[in-house]
């Protein structure tokens, strides 16, 4: 009998002795004096049990049945199971068809030795940024890094996602590398499916920014305004970059990847995924629904600020990796490690010297802008060197000898004859 249950006794004997009236005891029970009166005459029937509930130490209507219940349980013990929570093991549950609620789950693993209750605790305390209030304003981007398929197949270990700031919605794909590759082939399929966001909200990689130089300034890394192959791809689409200095700055994507480290995982593991297809094919198909369903907020009333691709925007350009050549005096550049020359056809008065815009497509193709023009390029194999000048004959080792030439040793010591003398011998000769 519970303490509650005990007071409702004793004023039912003070209501029998007259020591209150029957109103008085309703108020303190806080029930109505029908009740009170219904409780006297079970009293008199029953005594003290008058006040205890008739069904308890009685079965529930409700009660699952123990076939079902032992049927959860042997989907709970199987080895892909062994490390759900009781949450995300009710909802697999529910696709099995065994609808039960999370906490009756949690009742049933904690009684198998299933689970473990965890009491919480607090962690350290950050003040929370507001969500942005339109769709499209900010979108966080990050890459986590993790055994996606835990061993299986193929080896699966980054997962890059962009979540919007104000609705959480979310899209994503698994990637061989975190690279500024493949990380524009994120972009461009955000792009396509939904538009151009006005900034996206990052950290400070190499691949978005470029490290300051030692004991330079603020205003003078903003007047080098030196960027990134990404950098200038987003200012290119007219996409603000903003760079955050700490995980919990962007925190709402750094919790995301929390959820897809347990969820995401074990969902894999359910459907028996093997490869990065595959993996991309369930994010697609499955996992993204579900999220942007279940835990993104609606659209709805919600204000959408992305831009639409317009015909004017390039995105095959923008994100490509774009270098700067010189164009030689034959009409070719040189472009890692090979020579191209651009087609006879395009080639214009004044390209010598010039700079062309050379982009290497995130598809493998080269293209060479000048311009604003397209230009064809094609390789034309290594730059032939010139050849070596024909031989010299040598020099005279005793020309003037670094100024000790002899050839005018002795000259004052023999004098020419006289004027009249050497008149007489020409004629004479003559």
């Amino acid at each position: 009998m519970s303490q509650e249950e005990r007071d409702w006794l004793h004023w039912l004997k003070q209501v029998r002795d007259g020591g209150i009236t029957q109103r008085q005891a309703a108020g303190c029970m806080k029930v109505t004096e029908r009740w009170v009166r219904e409780l006297l005459k079970r009293y008199e029937r029953v005594g003290d049990g008058a006040v205890v509930h008739g069904l308890r130490g009685r079965t529930s209507n409700r009660r699952i049945e123990e076939t079902i219940r032992g049927k959860a349980l042997r989907l709970l013990r199987q080895p892909d199971w062994h490390d759900f929570g009781p949450t995300f093991a009710s909802e697999q549950l529910a696709r099995r068809q065994i609808r039960v609620s999370k906490e009756t789950v949690r009742a049933w693993m904690m009684a198998e030795g299933l689970w473990q209750n965890h009491p919480r605790s607090v962690k350290e305390v950050h003040e929370w940024r507001p969500r942005r209030s339109a769709y499209g304003e900010l979108v966080q981007w990050d890459t986590s890094t993790h055994d996606w398929l835990e061993g299986r197949g193929e080896a699966v270990r980054y997962l890059v996602r962009m979540i919007d700031d104000a609705t959480s919605r979310s899209w994503g794909r698994f990637v061989r590398s975190d690279s500024t590759r493949e990380n524009m082939g994120v972009l461009w399929e955000y792009l396509e499916r939904n538009g151009r966001m006005v900034d996206v909200y990052t950290d400070h990689h190499a691949m978005f920014a470029v490290s300051p130089k030692p004991k330079e300034s603020a205003e003078q890394r903003r007047s080098a305004d030196r960027l990134t192959q990404m950098g200038r791809a987003l200012r290119e689409l007219g996409i603000g970059w903003i760079g955050a200095f700490s995980p919990q700055a962007k925190g709402r994507v750094e919790r995301s990847f929390g959820t897809d480290q347990d969820r995401l995982v074990k969902l894999l593991r359910l459907a028996q995924v093997k490869s990065l297809t595959g993996a991309n094919e369930f994010l697609e198909k499955e996992y993204w629904p579900e999220w942007n369903e279940r835990f993104a907020r609606s659209l709805q009333g919600v204000t959408d600020l992305h831009r639409p691709l317009t015909a004017e925007i390039d995105v095959a350009s923008s994100l490509s990796h774009v270098e700067w050549r010189v164009i030689d005096n034959d009409y070719t550049i040189s472009f890692a490690g090979r020579r191209y020359r651009i087609a006879r056809e395009d080639v214009r008065a004044g390209m010598k010297r010039q700079k062309l815009r050379v982009e290497l497509r995130l598809e493998g193709t080269l293209k060479g802008r000048y311009e604003g023009r397209y230009v064809e390029v094609a390789e034309c194999g290594p730059k032939v060197p010139a050849s070596p000048p024909a031989p010299r004959k040598p020099p005279r080792k005793d020309h003037n000898a670094g100024g000790k030439s002899r050839w005018m040793d002795g000259f004052w010591e023999h004098p020419a004859p006289p004027i009249w003398l050497a008149i007489e011998e020409s004629n004479r000769h003559a």
